[in-house]
């Protein structure tokens, strides 16, 4: 028990968490005043949880009857389990006409039976387009819901038009009720995406989206821990503006509104370059890393918040990238519209179970020539 305190002593160093002579005693909640306490983020996970429960009713009952009521389908239950096809699809992935054969053989099945198999074991492998787009229509959802709050809760605050109050008179910036629903409300959603996104669908920028929850999880962590929920609050409604398009363009792309995905991803551009690339750094990075000099004596954990502020831009240069790519590409094709929204795309192996679909696609029309001959 004794190591145990040590560690926690050490680890809760005043130095390293708070500006100089300053000690936690100083930001401790009494009666009348309420100081952002490392104690609240435990109920972060009950939001996650709370939130995941809310997304899978909602999934299940309201976005996926929308979904099919638009026109998608919800994915064709397969075949019935087969050890001995399953093995052979697993081990093998790609089936030529004479393995074909002889699974047939092994199995007495007929030839066209075992190909119908294979081609909807290949379909089940395929992300269904119906849950992507349930999968949208929740972060959509939460987007709109928390930017609108996001407003609502700093409209009437003074940092929202003047960042330097996110530093005047710092660390004693008592913390309203609303600021602290919005920050559990954010974090919560950031720790439930971190742990869906092994179940949802795989999408090419898999490892850039981990890192951007990581880094916002952290980002989020520390600013609270440290009292500099301001700054981080302003970080929040920022980051929601952009993402409640591009969810919408996703959403009608989905369901093949081709029209409204290219107004929907024209308008996400200019808000993300207004967002991402105006307002973060001009707003945010240039008041963290220069306008607090004016107010803040700096301290070691200002410097590793600022680091994961930095990094965050990275993320936001990689996907306008990204972002110009996919908006040149539907310019200059011959068949206009956005042809993948930033994530859009699954990653390599669905590309892979594309290819075994036509390579057996073919090989069905060599057994229809073999049988004819």
């Amino acid at each position: 028990m004794e190591l145990l305190q040590n560690i926690n002593t050490w680890f809760w160093n005043d130095y390293v968490w708070l500006p100089p002579n300053i000690t936690w005693a100083d930001i401790s909640s009494t009666g009348t005043v309420n100081y952002a306490q490392f104690s609240d983020l435990y109920y972060a996970f009950k939001v996650a949880l709370a939130l995941l429960v809310v997304r899978y009713f909602l999934e299940q009952f309201v976005f996926s009857p929308v979904g099919c009521y638009l026109g998608l389908k919800p994915r064709v239950r397969g075949e019935p389990d087969n050890k001995v096809l399953e093995k052979a699809f697993s081990e093998n992935g790609r089936i030529g006409y004479k393995q074909v054969q002889g699974l047939a053989k092994q199995l007495d099945w007929s030839e066209r039976k075992v190909e119908r198999w294979l081609r909807r074991r290949i379909s089940r492998s395929k992300p269904s387009t119906l849950n992507k787009f349930t999968e949208s229509a929740w972060r959509f959802t939460f987007y709109l819901c928390a930017f609108s709050y996001g407003l609502y809760t700093l409209w009437d605050k003074p940092w929202l038009s003047d960042t330097n109050y996110c530093f005047y008179d710092y660390p004693h910036h008592s913390v309203t009720n609303d600021v602290w629903w919005y920050y559990m409300l954010e974090l919560g959603f950031y720790w439930s995406l971190t742990f869906s996104q092994f179940l949802d669908t795989k999408r090419k920028d898999f490892m850039q989206m981990f890192v951007h929850h990581i880094v916002t999880i952290l980002l989020l962590t520390f600013s609270w821990t440290s009292n500099l929920f301001r700054i981080g609050s302003l970080v929040l409604v920022i980051h929601d503006f952009a993402d409640v398009p591009l969810e919408a363009a996703k959403m009608a792309k989905y369901v093949e509104k081709q029209r409204v995905a290219d107004m929907c991803f024209a308008v996400f551009t200019v808000a993300w370059l207004i967002s991402r690339l105006g307002l973060y750094p001009y707003r945010i990075i240039y008041s963290t890393l220069y306008g607090a000099l004016f107010f803040v004596p700096m301290f070691p954990a200002y410097y590793v918040f600022n680091s994961l502020l930095c990094a965050l831009q990275v993320l936001h240069i990689v996907w306008t990238w990204m972002i110009i790519k996919i908006a040149l590409r539907a310019l200059s094709s011959t068949n206009p519209g956005v042809k993948d929204l930033r994530s859009d795309s699954e990653v390599s192996s669905e590309s892979d179970t594309e290819n075994e679909a036509k390579d057996l696609s073919s090989q069905d029309t060599k057994c229809s020539l073999g049988r004819t001959s």
